[in-house]
């Protein structure tokens, strides 16, 4: 487990083999891989684990349906066959989930396109899931949908996750096999000094300095990889943004992949942790990296156009969103003036001074980009890589001794006192914004960034993290403004500003 953070004088006192820069999804993959091996690996975050991109993606485990129209078929593949095995490994955490794709007159891709392309979906992956759906049975599954032209539906079954609890999985995970991980510890510095490298940190709880030694660094800060990479910049920075709806407004029981009446994006509809999810939008990403990107007053009235057009009864209005999430994607930059949506996603492996970097890629292949990254330090041959890509030994195995919600997410109440607790206790929440945005979504999932929840657990969370009044009432307030800043929503545009 997780358990308490540990000192930096603790971390100092060892000799690694392997650090490991960045606790999102790839760093939480290098740290799990690098310790079933054996190796004495540290892992560390200088925010929350998953804080970045791998809490604030679109929360699917998918073989990614348009890389086969770019005609990547071998991403497509092990995106597939890495999702099966997410499938089999974590149920409850990750589950297989039903996609419906409209099919309106007129309107490319028409009925045998798509019937073609998941075929050879369905085939790469192993299973048979696709199947034509009538106008009518289309009508009955989502009775609110828009009906214009609409012909009938493509069903099809890709996965649905949480993404942050999947990054925290896996960090456990790791733990079990003696790996380690420490949030709040900021990289300061890296010195190759020939025999390894001496790293420096700064731990944001304490307010300590320290220095550690490590035989290999890699540096899997997602969009923040230029920063330690020590090579030109690779990585372009694309925000994606997501809706979280009251679904008493905009109900959804299959996930429904819709054109925006803009410009022709497909953009998805679904149910996730009690609510509707809605997104994503596909732009460059400009801003200070070190400020959490949020939704645009734009992308929200972007999004709120799809919603209205596919689902013109609903009226839907930003009374309705319970709130807003926006994830930076580390894509790596193809060239200049490539449209966002057709960047590919592809993961790159490169190093310099010694730091090997790590950026790109999909949620779904992170053990496969994980095993490539430790193939570039050196710690694994090309022997390992090839049995690690190819093995069907099992990652995960069951953590008999926590509560049902930490492997059934997706099915259990995430207010849960003995969930709670555990969270707590094994998983180094530092702050109320780690409880409710992270370890549950309880901030995105309820009214008001569930302040009721708050009230109701207060005395726990207190007593278990030794905050007195005054703690609390600092952490509420910073709560609340982070809530209220980076996942609210903003303003409508002015028709003054919309002009300019």
């Amino acid at each position: 487990m997780l358990g308490k953070r540990q000192e930096i004088k603790e971390l100092g006192d060892q000799q690694w083999d392997l650090l490991v820069i960045g606790g999102g999804i790839t760093g939480a993959g290098v740290l799990l891989e690098a310790a079933r091996r054996g190796l004495n690996v540290l892992l560390v975050e200088q925010r929350d684990y998953a804080w970045g991109t791998s809490s604030r993606s679109s929360k699917m485990v998918h073989g990614g349906l348009r890389y086969i129209a770019q005609g990547d078929v071998k991403l497509t593949r092990h995106s597939l066959l890495e999702r099966e095995r997410l499938l089999k490994e974590l149920p409850g955490l990750v589950e297989r989930a039903t996609y419906l794709f409209p099919l309106r007159k007129g309107v490319f891709p028409g009925r045998w396109p798509m019937k073609a392309v998941l075929w050879l979906y369905d085939f790469l992956a192993g299973i048979r899931d696709h199947r034509y759906l009538s106008l009518q049975q289309v009508k009955e599954r989502a009775p609110a949908l828009n009906t214009e032209g609409l012909t009938g539906a493509m069903s099809y079954t890709d996965a649905l996750t949480d993404d942050c609890r999947l990054v925290m999985r896996t960090l456990l995970e790791a733990g079990r096999h003696g790996g380690v991980a420490c949030n709040y510890l900021k990289v300061t510095g890296v010195d190759n000094q020939g025999s390894g490298f001496a790293v420096t940190l700064h731990d944001q709880v304490n307010d300590q300095q320290g220095t550690i030694k490590a035989s290999q660094v890699i540096n899997a800060t997602g969009a923040w990889a230029d920063r330690f990479s020590g090579s030109e910049s690779r990585v372009r920075p694309l925000r994606g943004s997501h809706l979280f709806v009251d679904p008493q407004r905009l109900p959804a029981t299959d996930c429904l992949t819709v054109m925006h009446p803009d410009d022709g994006r497909p953009v998805f509809v679904f149910p996730w942790e009690g609510v509707t999810c809605v997104g994503t939008t596909d732009l460059d990403h400009p801003q200070d990296m070190d400020i959490e990107a949020s939704a645009s007053s734009k992308e929200v009235d972007y999004l709120l156009t799809l919603i209205n057009s596919q689902f013109p009864g609903r009226d839907i209005t930003r009374e309705d969103i319970f709130a807003t999430i926006a994830g930076v994607r580390p894509v790596i930059a193809s060239g200049k003036g490539v449209d966002p949506s057709k960047e590919r996603r592809d993961h790159a492996v490169w190093g310099d001074n010694g730091v090997v970097t790590v950026s790109g890629g999909k949620l779904t292949t992170f053990r496969l980009i994980a095993l490539d990254a430790l193939l570039a330090t050196g710690l694994i041959d090309e022997a390992a890589h090839r049995r690690g890509q190819k093995t069907r030994e099992p990652m995960y195995q069951s953590l008999a001794a926590a509560p049902a919600p930490v492997e059934d997410f997706l099915h259990a109440e995430q207010d849960d006192e003995a969930f709670i607790q555990w969270l707590l206790e094994e998983e180094a929440v530092v702050h109320l914004d780690d409880l409710m945005l992270r370890r549950t979504r309880l901030g995105l999932t309820r009214p008001n960034a569930g302040e009721a929840v708050l009230t109701r657990r207060r005395e726990q969370i207190q007593q278990a993290l030794d905050w007195d009044d005054s703690r609390w009432q600092e952490e509420m307030t910073r709560y609340l403004q982070i809530h209220q800043q980076y996942y609210g929503v903003p303003a409508e545009l002015t028709a003054t500003r919309r002009a300019s």
